[in-house]
């Protein structure tokens, strides 16, 4: 696998004047191992002075740095003994495992397999422990260590080991799945060298240096620069720092270093076609690092606040459908039911502007800054609803840690299709959803592949709820909200659709007719 790092002796040297003088010289075939120490470089040039701290031109080399910030850095081996497999067979033991195929009770062959000894037929296959590896730093003398939560994910034991490949076993303190974050202790009561981070941004195009155990190849030292900042890779509401320095699997929870030696992220997940560095990997920023850090250093979990509502970005069809001038801002399309938002007022359909007087750009925005409130803070939302602002006061809730699982729903009457509508003004043929099994709503028969609800991902059995914050539960309903929104002057309208067991919002352009 290419890498397209270059040479230290290429990288190092900075500055317009000097990379015109690298130019000559290769021009000329003389660049080559050694060529500063030979005086051959423009003498009115300041090399020394255009160079980083830590790089000399002397050495044209990262090793200070390395020998700096290596012994903090640690190879994480992990083992999940899995659970015990389940047994699939019947009387006479489990079935499809070694030698006992899943055979159909009349099948021939069963008399054979009944005929083995009752230890090879009964023999249940022990689970196989899963073994791992990934990379970690020392964050304190007392042997705290930053990783990445998938690396000891799952795990029943974890350890850690420097360079002298003495392997240490580590207890887990903390996690925080939304960063990708996690926090262990090594079990010992020795002193241990330690980094720090960075109390400063890098800026694109600074030079940076992965240290790691890719591959299991514990120790390994990359170098490159930041390619960009605040990179959304879809992975919850946080940026991510791009790098181009070689990253692989095993490097996950290692760190990036700038040139002084303090962190400045958490190498967390690379974008690659082949599974291997095609020279774009990112890692949580260190700011963001050290707050998690210190929480789980404290409680073992993070906490954040919680607004308990689910959220879409506010685009141009949506903003049309709405009234608003402009695109921007967060879409409320579902309210948790007993969350801080539902006790507040809010409601779906709302548009989020501001939070405290500051403006929402997005979803994503929305998110973020909500999570940087502590529980129970109480802060002013200002919504978008009925062609007017409205402002409310939100006690915010702590974020939850696992998933809320809905009601089970009712068991659908027993209907059968009758009548359906043709709405081309909406580019759809509609019927009854309760003749669809649902409860509410108008069920969406044919899309129109030419229209724009057909764009929109809207698609046969889709639960129309709302149009244009009206709800609707029959053909003749929707209609009139249609007319509603046509009488606003509005071009499109905005469809609450149930897809499965998710709510959305689509904001879907009206046809003329």
């Amino acid at each position: 696998m290419q890498t397209h790092t270059s040479s230290p002796k290429e990288t190092a040297t900075t500055g317009p004047a000097l990379r015109r003088n690298f130019g000559r010289l290769a021009a000329a075939g003389v660049l080559g191992a050694g060529v500063l120490a030979l005086g051959v470089a423009d003498q009115s040039v300041p090399a020394v002075a255009q160079l980083k701290p830590g790089i000399t031109a002397e050495t044209l080399s990262f090793a200070d740095i390395v020998e700096q910030v290596k012994p903090a850095v640690v190879s994480i081996s992990t083992t999940n003994n899995g659970p015990q497999v389940a047994d699939r067979g019947g009387p006479d033991g489990p079935r499809g495992f070694g030698g006992f195929p899943d055979l159909p009770d009349d099948h021939p062959l069963n008399e054979l397999f009944k005929n083995l000894p009752k230890d090879f037929r009964g023999q249940q296959p022990k689970a196989m422990p899963r073994h791992a590896t990934g990379s970690g730093f020392v964050v304190s003398a007392d042997g705290y260590v930053v990783t990445n939560n998938h690396v000891i994910d799952g795990a029943n034991v974890v350890q850690v080991s420097f360079d002298d490949q003495e392997k240490l076993d580590a207890e887990l303190i903390g996690t925080d799945a939304r960063t990708d974050i996690a926090l262990l202790k090594i079990k010992t009561d020795r002193k241990y060298p330690y980094v720090k981070f960075s109390g400063k941004t890098p800026r694109v195009g600074d030079w940076v240096l992965a240290v790691g155990n890719p591959f299991g190849l514990g120790g390994t030292v990359t170098a490159g620069i930041v390619s960009a900042l605040a990179r959304d890779i879809g992975s919850g509401p946080y940026d991510f720092m791009q790098i181009d320095a070689a990253v692989n699997r095993g490097n996950s929870g290692g760190p990036t270093f700038n040139l002084e030696g303090d962190v400045v992220g958490v190498n967390t997940a690379i974008f690659s076609p082949t599974g291997g560095n095609v020279g774009i990997a990112f890692a949580v920023p260190a700011e963001t690092v050290e707050v998690v850090v210190e929480q789980l250093k404290k409680t073992g979990s993070v906490s954040r606040g919680w607004l308990g509502v689910k959220i879409q970005n506010v685009d141009e069809d949506t903003a049309a459908s709405l009234g608003l001038k402009s695109a921007g801002g967060a879409l409320v399309s579902e309210v948790m039911e007993d969350g801080p938002a539902a006790a507040s007022g809010v409601k779906v359909q709302d548009a989020i502007l501001e939070v405290d007087d500051q403006k929402i750009e997005d979803s994503r925005d929305l998110a973020r800054k909500i999570a940087d409130y502590s529980p129970d803070t109480t802060v002013s939302v200002k919504v978008w609803r009925g062609n007017s602002e409205k402002t409310l006061n939100v006690k915010l809730g702590k974020f939850p840690n696992t998933t809320q699982v809905a009601a089970k729903a009712e068991e659908p009457e027993n209907e059968d299709p009758k009548e359906k509508v043709d709405l081309k003004q909406l580019g759809v043929t509609l019927m009854p959803a309760r003749l669809g099994g649902d409860k509410e709503g108008v069920a969406i028969a044919e899309v129109d592949p030419n229209s724009d609800a057909a764009q929109k991902g809207l698609k046969s059995g889709d639960i129309i709820l709302e149009a244009g914050g009206e709800a609707v539960n029959s053909p003749a309903e929707l209609l009139a909200a249609l007319k509603k929104t046509v009488d606003l002057g509005r071009t499109a309208v905005l469809l609450h659709v149930k897809v499965g067991d998710q709510k959305r919002l689509v904001p879907v352009q009206l046809n003329k007719s």
